[in-house]
């Protein structure tokens, strides 16, 4: 689950190679439907080049204030500006919507000027007012604070003295004051909704936005499509319409880019390696092996709760006890997870923040680490009360056996290999353990019907998000309300270190806080992060000239903190070279007339948590 991306540190060798010019090129582009069952041959479309990105993920809303799904999210940094943005080559903050920021000397004040250069769709002016009426909506609605409420819970006043001024008053210092990564709104269409926890924003197309492309249609499990925005303040993009395209199978998303009919594959978010190696060597294409900006992880049910204490939910009893989450994990070997299921490309996983964020990456100590030890996890087990009856299975307080539900992800080939396992490992401790692969893990998920469940979020240059998931605040305020919780947990200890980073400034005590906040999640062990993935991806170089990479060197095209890579892309037959590309990138590449995905089935858009491979 998540809405804020990350990227971990130096897994294996990454292959970013930088492609010299591209023929002009006629492509195919068509996907057989029940009225053309031929895939069509595509040329060069009149009205404009499209860039074309298979997903393996669906939308779970339009609306930025109920999305957390990676693909949303990406989604929504193409369509709307936020305060600031990152800086693609090293992710420091830097001009957005507003073009400078100062706070008071006590740090309570933040003032921004709003850039006068940037205009929403329709024409109208891009002012403070918008960002006022975002950032108030959010404080005072709590449908409207579903996704990025943790960013405002500290906001005492925002008000815009001018189109181009917007202050922001604080009830004690925050930290992250130009890291808000929250998408500006116009006011003028939003203050027209009624209801934010319903309101999914995909029924009236064109969406009005400032972003560098406008979203203009949308299918429900089929496609998305955003044309380019040529009045954007930071220029144009090469491409006049991006697509991003959803397949079930990855497996199909793969062939469609052998057959040119996508330019590019992201995967679910990454290729799996047995995808990655069909595609090596193959004719115009090119593989993208980088350190991401994700982890994998194991989520135990802590007893899922809301705000006002009342329990629900079935997780099992046994989960509630430390000695038994740290046994399991100590029964998972990891060096095999990286070795069999990722097949080197990923690196083993420790602390709850990917590597690729250096000043926030933490392992623990030898003494501290839970080592792969199963006769030290069998010792645990026994000494928390769950021995072995005489048939060798561990039984709980009620004398039966113990099995175990784990939610794992229908479509993620690597929930499966990694659930085989550990049907393996704990049926060796005496513990069952049944898989439960759903397409929608959503619904048992946030009605706490689990015991464990495969978990991962992409991590944001700033880690304030995804450390707030974890905190109290973030649970539901009833059982029947969606909370920002990821995972129920709700720790006092780690409250009070949330609270102490959210309000430091230097960036090395910060950084020491975060850290301490990780190894408290490590030791209560609700949430063991077993592998850090590599983001690997496929594209093809004949449809390509380049594209930016995030970070510069050594970095990830799909799912940036910024809409870099979309916006910069160039086309293979453009000719020239462009000012915004990396000369380190690729391309994503031109479909024309483009068949777009017919409907693989009505799906309801979610607006609630996902799970996985969710937030950006």
């Amino acid at each position: 689950m998540g809405t804020n991306d990350q990227t971990r540190s130096l897994p294996r060798g990454l292959r970013l190679v930088a492609v010299a010019g591209a023929a002009a090129l006629t492509l195919t582009a068509g996907l057989a439907t029940p009225l053309d069952p031929a895939p069509q041959q595509a040329r060069a479309a009149d009205d404009g080049k499209v860039l074309t990105v298979a997903v393996a993920q669906s939308v779970d809303s339009l609306s930025p204030f109920l999305a957390v799904r990676l693909l949303s999210t990406s989604i929504h940094r193409l369509m709307y500006e936020y305060l600031t943005n990152y800086d693609p080559k090293d992710n420091h903050a830097i001009p957005g919507l507003a073009t400078k920021w100062e706070s008071s000397p006590d740090k309570l004040t933040w003032t921004y000027t709003i850039r006068s250069n940037s205009k929403w769709s329709d024409g109208k002016q891009a002012t403070a007012e918008d960002a006022a009426w975002t950032f108030n909506k959010m404080m005072t609605d709590e449908g409207a604070a579903t996704a990025n409420g943790s960013y405002v819970g500290n906001f005492k006043k925002v008000t815009a003295p001018s189109p181009t001024e917007l202050v922001v008053e604080l009830k004690k210092p925050q930290a992250t004051m130009t890291s808000l990564d929250v998408p500006i709104v116009p006011k003028h269409v939003w203050e027209k909704v009624s209801d934010f926890s319903e309101f999914n924003n995909d029924k009236n197309f064109p969406v009005v936005g400032n972003g560098p492309f406008t979203l203009t249609d949308y299918k429900a499990d089929s496609y998305v499509r955003l044309k380019a925005n040529k009045g954007f303040w930071r220029g144009a993009a090469k491409f006049d319409e991006v697509v991003f395209r959803y397949y079930k199978d990855q497996d199909a998303a793969v062939s469609a880019l052998r057959k040119g009919e996508v330019s590019f594959v992201a995967g679910s978010p990454s290729l799996t390696p047995a995808q990655a190696a069909s595609l090596e060597g193959a004719d115009n294409i090119q593989v993208n092996d980088a350190p991401g900006r994700r982890f994998y992880a194991l989520a135990t049910n802590p007893g899922a709760k809301a705000k006002n204490g009342k329990k629900f939910g079935d997780g099992h009893p046994s989960l509630l006890d430390q000695r038994v989450r740290n046994a399991l994990f100590m029964a998972v070997d990891r060096e095999a997870i990286i070795e069999k299921v990722f097949q080197g490309h990923a690196v083993e996983g420790e602390g709850y923040i990917p590597p690729r964020f250096q000043n926030y990456f933490w392992k623990p100590s030898a003494d501290q680490k839970l080592a792969y030890d199963p006769a030290e996890a069998a010792r645990l087990l026994d000494q928390a009360g769950y021995k072995k009856n005489g048939d060798g299975k561990r039984v709980g307080k009620d004398g039966r056996p113990i099995s175990y539900r784990v939610l794992c992800h229908a479509t993620d080939p690597n929930d499966k290999a990694v659930g085989k396992y550990l049907q393996e490992w704990w049926g060796e401790l005496g513990i069952g353990v049944q898989l439960n692969c759903l397409d929608n893990v959503t619904d048992p998920w946030l009605a706490g019907k689990y015991d464990l469940a495969f978990d991962g979020w992409s991590v944001n240059p700033d880690p304030d998000f995804v450390m707030s998931i974890h905190t109290c605040g973030a649970l539901p305020a009833t059982p029947e309300d969606t909370g920002a919780t990821d995972n129920f947990i709700c720790d006092k200890k780690y409250d009070e270190l949330y609270a102490r980073q959210l309000a430091e400034y230097d960036p090395a005590k910060r950084a020491d806080i975060v850290q301490q906040m990780e190894s408290r999640l490590y030791d209560l062990g609700y949430m063991n992060v077993m592998a850090y993935p590599n983001a690997v991806e496929a594209y093809r170089t004949d449809q390509i000239k380049s594209i930016t990479t995030m970070p510069a060197k050594a970095g990830n095209i799909y799912g940036q903190d910024g809409y870099w890579s979309w916006w910069s892309a160039v086309p293979a037959d453009s000719g020239g070279s462009s000012d915004n590309a990396s000369s380190t990138g690729v391309v994503v590449g031109i479909v024309a007339a483009v068949v777009l995905l017919a409907g693989l089935g009505g799906f309801a858009v979610m607006r609630r948590r996902a799970t996985a491979e969710d937030r950006e």
